[in-house]
């Protein structure tokens, strides 16, 4: 599989490019220095230093004005290398990716709002994605395996109500919530939600507060247990509406 990525001398696509469309041991044959590139198909690995040395980064479709910001490179990068892969096209829900393809390394979203999973039929760790490019997602989502399965959140207009409570089967005190809550311990004074009961609306828990830390998609039902909505522990630390 080909792509095509061009260099640039000069931050912000100016000054002379080179234009390649697979491999390149060394960057520098056809340019003074790289300062800013622009992917138009496939993904590259770039390295900073000639022959695929040194330290390297992923690049996917976009544009990079002043990549050594982004990148974190000290120097220009110097050569470069087409990644092969096969892709999948979801539009909905499915339940087991790997029926398609050996492994997922990156994700790009076109549309809509979605929940990924580290486990077939949506199991294990999940992660709430909107419109963007995931190039190594596996870094700051903190799955230890990658995507194994996801589904497509429907959309919702119109207002959010929750009722969340302190004991399983809806038993103890009960809060309701109808936006978001960066901190459900500042707000309510604890923050084990032991089960709950979605109203209107869809919603993510997170592990820590101001929306940090594991995630948990919660639809229109009732929870009567934490393990209900995918989680090992009924520690909340804030509450988000999904709002598209």
């Amino acid at each position: 599989m080909l792509g095509t990525i061009i260099f640039f001398e000069e931050r912000n696509f100016q000054g002379r490019s080179y234009e390649c469309i697979g491999d390149c041991s060394e960057i520098t044959s056809h340019l003074r220095r790289c300062s800013s590139c622009r992917v138009e198909s496939g993904i590259f690995m770039v390295y900073d230093q000639p022959y695929f040395r040194g330290l390297q980064y992923l690049l996917t479709k976009g544009e990079y004005p002043e990549y050594q910001d982004t990148i974190g490179f000290s120097d220009c990068i110097q050569s470069c290398r087409i990644v092969p892969g096969r892709s999948y096209e979801c539009s909905g829900e499915c339940s087991d990716l790997h029926s398609h393809f050996s492994r997922c390394n990156s994700i790009r979203v076109d549309s809509g709002a979605w929940m990924v999973y580290e486990k077939p039929n949506y199991m294990g760790y999940q992660y709430f994605l909107t419109k963007g490019d995931y190039p190594d997602y596996q870094r700051w989502m903190g799955f230890n395996d990658c995507v194994r399965s996801c589904r497509m959140i429907p959309m919702h207009q119109g207002s959010h109500k929750m009722m969340i409570y302190e004991r399983p089967d809806f038993g103890r005190q009960m809060m309701e919530l109808t936006d978001d809550c960066p901190s459900l311990y500042e707000r309510f004074h604890f923050n084990d939600v032991l089960s709950c009961n979605v109203m209107d609306g869809q919603w993510l828990f997170y592990e820590h507060p101001h929306y940090r830390g594991r995630q948990y998609l919660l639809l229109p039902g009732q929870y009567r247990s934490f393990q209900e909505w995918g989680s090992m522990s009924p520690r909340v630390g804030s509450i988000r509406r999904i709002t598209m």
